[in-house]
């Protein structure tokens, strides 16, 4: 695959296989929201997840996972990854082109399209308590459980080691 192509979930999936790390995939309608997710996953177990594709003023860029019933306050959120000025939502085409997905699939799975390493990883961590997280692989009609160790492990083989944010603690400014 040339270095601009954008990984497909066959090619996620393989390299998960290349790294030893298991996942097991279930399809589904396509969803768009956690609404929509909570209504037709049924007793999927594990840790079910919300992606925030987030860039500030100075167009650095920031893919934000947390538990799906977590409120993030972005400013709150600025502050605590570093942003300058507000943060706003990348539009379809900045998802696209930096981490090969549309809206509605975006998953921390799709680090592995940011070859240049232009978007940062930022985690919630309570996900790192968790058995298990689901998040969609590369497409909203599937999703695919992991360990979370493993979704970490993933991160840092594809060069994006997550920001670590406890949203539960206090912060400083």
């Amino acid at each position: 695959m040339d270095s601009t192509a954008a990984f497909d979930d066959a090619g996620l999936f393989a390299r998960l296989d290349e790294l030893g790390i298991a996942c097991e995939t279930h399809a589904h309608a396509p969803l768009f929201t956690v609404e929509q997710s909570r209504a037709l996953r049924g007793d999927l177990p594990g840790a079910h997840i919300k992606n925030l594709f987030l860039r500030d003023k100075k167009r650095r860029m920031w893919l934000v996972t947390v538990l799906e019933s977590r409120d993030v306050d972005l400013k709150d959120l600025r502050r605590r990854i570093g942003a300058k000025g507000t943060l706003s939502f990348g539009n379809p085409e900045l998802l696209m082109a930096h981490l090969g997905v549309t809206p509605g699939a975006v998953t921390p799975f799709a680090v592995i399209n940011d070859r240049a390493g232009n978007v940062t990883m930022v985690l919630d961590r309570e996900l790192q308590t968790g058995v298990v997280v689901n998040a969609h692989p590369l497409r909203n009609d599937r999703t695919s459980a992991i360990g979370a160790d493993d979704l970490v492990r993933f991160l840092e083989a594809e060069g994006h080691s997550p920001l670590i944010v406890d949203f539960d603690a206090e912060h400083e400014d």
